[in-house]
């Protein structure tokens, strides 16, 4: 319990910062969405003569830009680049940070197993996606519910904020095997980064070109279609199980390798 209230304690100011940007990418998000709501569908007709490949990028491709639950749909793309961000580098960084900030050698030398040490950070990392997760959630049903002139679309929210938990989970878990498998946290941070930038742009490209659309299933961004969660859609099975296997996968490398590896203190 103490390893697990030192590692919120040590990432809390950064879990603050991050949900705080959560809540303003939503406030201004959805201030854009009031400015979009008032041109009627001159906003779409704007949108719809971009090009496919920005149509893509931005993923306004077939959804109506002056409803709200359209447009949160478009907008959920920009929440998963964020939290995707988030859940990869606090994966990467929460444990090889102890070598990083030369505390691996007052944690190891205390009489706990490895996997003990691991288990605990594991836990505080799932207390920290929980918590972005319901700031997320909270902050959108309360300021789409200030801008929403229609139906409510809380049922929604929340179901895309599964769909996001399960994302979180998919990137945390990729994160942690890359800290375990690379000492060096900049090097971890790093390959993060590629990897997560990477998959973006795999999944904008698989909807520009639909000869690759078979590489949907090794990009985490195409595990998640809001168009069709808002619309009353579920969640895709061969991605929910593509979601659990990556997810059991990462854990395994996390334990398998960090309890084999040298640490440098």
């Amino acid at each position: 319990m103490n390893m697990i209230l030192r590692e919120l304690r040590a990432n809390r100011k950064s879990l603050i910062i991050w949900s705080i940007s959560m809540t303003l990418l939503i406030l201004v998000g959805m201030v854009k969405y009031s400015a979009i709501e008032a041109t009627g569908q001159s906003a779409n007709e704007l949108f719809n003569q971009l090009p496919e490949a920005m149509k893509s990028i931005l993923g306004t491709n077939g959804l109506d830009l002056t409803s709200i639950g359209g447009y949160y749909a478009i907008f959920f793309l920009y929440f998963m680049l964020l939290a995707g961000v988030h859940s990869i580098l606090l994966g990467a960084v929460i444990i090889s940070k102890e070598e990083r900030d030369k505390t691996a050698d007052f944690l190891f030398v205390k009489p706990v197993p490895r996997n003990k040490i691991i288990t605990s950070k594991l836990i505080a990392t799932l207390i920290q996606l929980i918590v972005f997760n319901l700031v997320t959630l909270i902050a959108s049903i309360v300021i789409v519910a200030k801008y929403n002139k229609g139906e409510s679309i809380n049922q929604q929210i929340v179901q895309l904020m599964i769909a996001l938990f399960i994302l979180q989970l998919v990137f945390a878990s990729i994160g942690l095997a890359i800290s375990a498998l690379v000492q060096n946290t900049k090097k971890a941070t790093s390959l993060a980064t590629v990897f997560l930038l990477s998959t973006f742009m795999l999944s904008v490209a698989i909807d520009l070109y639909d000869k690759i659309a078979f590489l949907k299933y090794i990009t985490p961004f195409k595990y998640v279609n809001a168009a069709d969660i808002m619309g009353g859609g579920a969640f895709e099975l061969p991605f929910m199980f593509f979601s659990a296997l990556i997810i059991i996968g990462g854990i395994t490398i996390t334990y398998h390798y960090f309890k084999k590896r040298d640490l440098h203190v």
